[in-house]
């Protein structure tokens, strides 16, 4: 038996549940979620508890999303295989298995979300790099369409979720992990705003292909300054509630009033 003392807190399901219900969680709402599970401690039972708790919170009138991005998925030569040599980009291209919503695991999204995506009941939008995963009454509604070229913007499953008044829980990330954000950006009008090509092996007519695409740059550089400002504005303190789940920090926001101050701060600060 392991006697060491740890600094790693014991968290049980009823821990989550009571955490997520303080932050205003309940039946019937639209949840866009971002955990770092490690960050909590020691939830016993991993991501299948907190994703049980998630849906116990909002019910089957309510729905839970998650991005399940597989941003490996795209040209080499924009860095997403930094470990590999350049000499092996090509072999990447030709070779880098087609997007299948099914099976195609997602890139550094953490295991809740990677469990997430094989939950029963959960569908996945069908965008080869970023994708999102929704469980609950509109998964089908936020996840459909999800055009190649309209990654975040109006039409994709965040403007969807911005449409039904959706919340942002962020469990142990800051606002750089907002996904969000990006509505904001693809909505804002600011000088550097402009539009990149990208690759993703997709299929197409029951053949693999290297297919190319314009859709919106984004960085999310400066979304940790946009986030503290939102806090100390008066649309923060309405519209955000922040608790701990052992050593994690929640943030339960409205994304409403988020993304509209974010488009706001953007096209004041963004050159």
């Amino acid at each position: 038996m392991n006697t060491e003392k740890t600094d790693r807190p014991l968290i049980l399901k009823d821990d989550v549940i009571n955490a997520f219900k303080s932050l205003g969680m309940e039946k019937g709402q639209n949840v866009i979620v971002h955990c770092s599970l490690s960050s909590i401690g020691f939830v016993c039972g991993g991501p299948q508890i907190i994703i049980e708790s998630l849906i116990e919170c909002v019910g089957n009138e309510g729905t839970i999303l998650m991005p399940t991005q597989s941003w490996k998925n795209l040209d080499p030569e924009t860095g997403v295989h930094w470990e590999e040599p350049k000499e092996w980009w090509d072999a990447i291209r030709e070779n880098w298995p087609a997007y299948d919503s099914r099976i195609t695991p997602t890139n550094t999204m953490g295991a809740t979300a990677e469990m997430f995506r094989t939950w029963p009941g959960t569908l996945r939008s069908d965008h080869p790099a970023r994708s999102i995963s929704a469980w609950g009454k509109n998964a089908a509604e936020f996840t459909r369409d999800h055009d190649l070229c309209n990654i975040f913007g109006d039409g994709s499953p965040l403007g969807r979720l911005y449409e039904n008044d959706g919340y942002i829980l962020l469990i142990g990330v800051g606002y750089d992990k907002n996904t969000s954000l990006h509505l904001a950006d693809a909505r804002a009008e600011y000088p550097s705003k402009h539009n990149s090509t990208e690759h993703s092996a997709v299929m197409e007519n029951g053949n693999r292909v290297w297919k190319s695409y314009e859709t919106l740059f984004v960085d999310g550089e400066d979304f940790v300054e946009l986030g503290a400002a939102f806090e100390n504005s008066e649309e923060g303190k309405r519209n955000l509630h922040i608790s701990r789940l052992g050593n994690a920090d929640l943030r339960f926001i409205r994304m409403r009033p988020l993304v509209d101050f974010a488009v706001k701060w953007i096209e004041e600060n963004r050159k």
